[in-house]
């Protein structure tokens, strides 16, 4: 009799990109005879997608090895291996600290998944990742990086068909994609790395420099998406406002989005990670008039005093900002705009918090998060002057997300009596349905509860916002 095949789970940490790389990983798995399951308990090995952004991730991560690791010897699993972000960051250093982990894999070792899984179940071992600058890996110029031979995570070449491929596997000439969720709602990236050299933001070296997608794999991969129940596809990269400029077209979103809205069986197509800097008026008004495209704009200011974001290496100001955001509303008057701020950056006085606090009550934004500086490794800022106690940071942030939360309440109670488009996500058996609004994106902007009628998860259901509560919304559905 042939054994039983061998199980695996995926825990998946951080944002829309982790998500897709997993479910990168998941595919390669299944199409090698891998058994997918939920609960790392079930599994022969648990392999945890790490994320390696702020302190808080990085312990969040490393927590989640640990408790993946007591499984071990008490049931199934038999090894635990990090991989992500957090993994190709520190490498080496992160097997040495983390001995619970059987092996910490970088992302050219995606390309080998299941070899290196097998060995580690067989009682072989892996090296641990060796770290380096990605950066380096590619060529200088955006124009020729795209014939780069390095391993890009999520970057999944035109579908073509393979029928024996699992079921519920993308059928793709390169890596395959197995959805992870059974949600209304699926990341796609648009492309990888990062060209900016802000100096809190250590991303662009284990992420790499930038490198877009091709339009035909997104819309072929699109597509798949859509086959396999996504009714919203949310557009992910580390910056969305450079996508095309490696391919010779610095406006290929604006051509992308109406040909992702026009997919059979997308319902909404949802533009994040937008750089202030990078916005321009033909951006503004594809993602404002196309249908299809919600009017949404996650845009990462991350402050608005002209001497702070010159220290961070960004650029804009409060009026600059206000007017971006002016332009925004003038051409649709309901879209959804949030950002994240940091506060007690190197040199920030309290004359620049008042500037921040200026550009909050003006910008009315619909979500924002409040972050603490920290020392980020490797990164310019970890070595400027100027820095601020840990105890004042901790007073700003708090002041600051005191003000964030009354400001965002205030921007939800705007929108009483507005008619919303909910994408429902849950339905409770007493009929009461949960989902998002267009200027909601997921898990990050709040939610909307839909009263009234049959609803169904998956369906666009038109609803008029009667209550709120913080930035979530309470709507009944319009017959």
């Amino acid at each position: 009799m042939p054994s039983s095949p061998r199980r695996v789970a995926l825990v998946t940490l951080g944002c829309g990109r982790n998500e897709v790389d997993s479910e990168e990983l998941a595919g390669r798995l299944a199409a090698d005879g891998w058994e997918l399951v939920v609960d790392a308990a079930d599994a022969d090995v648990a392999v945890v997608n790490t994320c390696g952004f702020v302190e808080a991730a990085k312990k969040d991560s490393i927590d989640t090895v640990l408790e993946a690791a007591q499984l071990k010897g008490n049931g199934r699993t038999r090894a635990v291996v990090a991989v992500g972000c957090l993994a190709e960051r520190y490498g080496e250093t992160l097997a040495d600290a983390l001995p619970e982990a059987d092996a910490v894999l970088g992302f050219d070792d995606y390309e080998s998944i299941s070899d290196r899984l097998r060995t580690i179940i067989d009682g072989g071992t892996v090296p641990a990742h060796v770290p380096r600058d990605r950066r380096r890996l590619l060529p200088l110029a955006p124009s020729e990086r795209q014939a780069g031979t390095q391993h890009i995570p999520g970057h999944i070449p035109g579908h073509v068909a393979v029928p024996d491929l699992p079921d519920g596997v993308a059928p793709a000439s390169g890596p395959p994609r197995v959805r992870l969720s059974a949600g209304p709602t699926a990341a796609l990236k648009l492309a990888s790395g990062c060209d900016r050299r802000c100096t809190f933001c250590a991303i662009p070296s284990f992420r790499g420099s930038f490198v877009s997608r091709r339009p035909s794999d997104v819309l072929a991969e699109a597509r798949w998406l859509a086959e396999n129940g996504a009714r919203e596809l949310f557009l992910v990269s580390e910056n969305s406002t450079s996508y095309g400029k490696d391919l010779g077209d610095l406006r290929l979103l604006e051509t992308l989005l109406p040909e992702l809205a026009a997919v059979e069986g997308v319902d909404r197509v949802r533009v994040s990670y937008l750089q202030p800097a990078e916005m321009r008026p033909s951006l503004v008004d594809a993602i404002t008039s196309t249908e299809g495209v919600v009017p949404y704009f996650d845009l990462s200011f991350q402050h608005s005093s002209a001497s702070v974001l010159r220290r961070m290496r960004r650029f804009g100001d409060t009026g600059r900002f206000l007017a971006l955001i002016e332009t925004i509303r003038v051409a649709q008057p309901a879209a959804g705009i949030r950002s994240n701020v940091i506060v007690g950056f190197p040199g920030e006085t309290e004359d620049d918090v008042a500037e921040l606090e200026r550009f909050l009550i003006g910008a009315r934004l619909d979500a924002v998060g409040v972050f603490g500086y920290s020392d980020e490794d490797g990164t310019e800022a970890a070595g400027l002057d100027g820095k601020v106690e840990e105890a004042v940071v901790r007073e700003r942030v708090e002041r600051l997300t005191r003000l964030a939360d009354e400001l965002v309440a205030q921007r939800a109670e705007d929108r009483l009596g507005e008619t919303v488009d909910v994408l429902i996500e849950s339905v409770e058996p007493d009929g009461t349905a949960e989902g998002r609004a267009a200027h909601q994106a997921p898990e990050v902007d709040g939610s909307t509860t839909v009263r009234g009628g049959r609803l169904v998860v998956g369906q666009l259901v038109r609803a008029t916002v009667v209550g709120t509560d913080g930035a979530d919304l309470v709507a009944e559905a319009v017959a």
